[in-house]
């Protein structure tokens, strides 16, 4: 098979291509390389075999449409996108065009050269807003009291702040292009990724940011404490990249049964873990204490939000594999590795 993956030299797009390198496919990588550590790792995948790159931008119509008639993939992994939330209440439009206009670019590219193709769309749990649970609050983190299993696809969608916005617009013009069009378009609405090659920043990829803050404190015990927004309660499954991996190529293989869906994908509840509870575990496994201050809570920030996997079960036949503990080790390794 062929795979166009944009965004190919973020986290999520270097690792899914590495793997299918170290397969033998076809892939071809669009990114403009804007990202932090893109341009580390459009090296690291030249290192491992041979693949195509094109250095373009999603929101360039033209350059979007040229890629795709350039490749003709069987598969497409959209994962060209901004990423954050802050990021999108400096720069709105910025963030729409990225967004909302890249992904209609792309799949008007789809559906003019190769409406045959599977496409697969990172999402985000964004897309719920706030979440307005019955929650308990705990010693570490929000439990909630009518959600055992997690959130399902029937949690009502409610667009807040300019990223939730450009994300679930994105998230709902992947849909209907399978509804109206006969594209076949699958939407993950996903959880907290994490891994090696992931280049974290203070609002982005929080669990190898705090990996990060306790090797420099493991370093210098004296150094500034470093900050977290709200109380640290709020809660996330944790889902490692090996295991989205596995996800994305299984929405490939069961395209036919995924088609026009939308799943959340996440860890789980066994993988689930608040700020809180991630630094009594980095604290306990470096023999630190993880010294903080707090911020107000950044807008829109959901208390918790684990995924329930139940559909992605029942349709793709996929279940999260690795544990958060062996996730974590994963990156610590792979961060101290960065940083010697």
């Amino acid at each position: 098979m062929s795979y166009l993956i944009t965004g190919g030299c973020g986290f999520v797009g270097s690792n899914i291509a590495a793997h299918l390198i170290a397969r033998g496919e076809e892939v071809t990588i669009f990114d403009n390389l804007s990202r932090t550590g893109a341009t580390l790792n459009l090296g690291w995948l030249e290192s491992l075999g041979k693949f195509s790159f094109i250095h373009g931008d999603s929101r360039n119509p033209f350059e979007m449409e040229a890629a795709v008639r350039r490749s003709r993939p069987s598969a497409i992994f959209h994962l060209a996108g901004q990423v954050a939330m802050t990021t999108s209440m400096q720069a709105p439009r910025r963030d729409f065009e990225i967004n909302a206009g890249g992904t209609i670019n792309l799949l008007e590219s789809v559906k003019q050269h190769i409406p045959e193709a599977a496409v697969v769309y990172a999402s985000s749990n964004k897309v719920y807003g706030d979440l307005p649970l019955d929650l308990e609050e705990c010693a570490l983190r929000y439990q909630p009291r009518n959600c055992p299993d997690g959130i399902g696809e029937a949690a009502p969608l409610n667009f807040q702040t300019p990223y939730g916005c450009s994300k679930g617009a994105a998230d709902q013009y992947m849909l209907d292009y399978a509804r109206g069009f006969g594209l076949n378009t699958v939407v993950f609405r996903h959880s907290t990724i994490y891994g090696g090659r992931q280049f974290a920043t203070y609002d982005q990829g929080w669990v190898g940011w705090f990996c990060r803050q306790a090797l420099e404190i493991l370093r210098d015990p004296a150094r500034e404490p470093f900050t977290i927004s709200g109380d640290g309660k709020q809660v996330r499954d944790l889902l490692h990249v090996s295991d989205t991996i596995r996800c994305y190529l299984a929405a490939v293989e069961h395209i036919a049964a995924a088609r026009g869906m939308a799943f959340n994908i996440g860890g789980g509840m066994s993988n689930s873990m608040s700020l809180l509870e991630l630094f009594a575990h980095l604290e306990r496994r470096l023999g630190i204490k993880m010294a903080y201050r707090r911020l107000p809570w950044r807008l829109s920030d959901q208390r918790f939000f684990v995924a329930n996997n139940a559909l992605a079960a029942k349709v793709l036949g996929w279940a999260p594999a690795m544990s958060k503990e062996e996730g974590i080790e994963d990156v610590l390794v792979w961060s101290q590795a960065q940083s010697v």
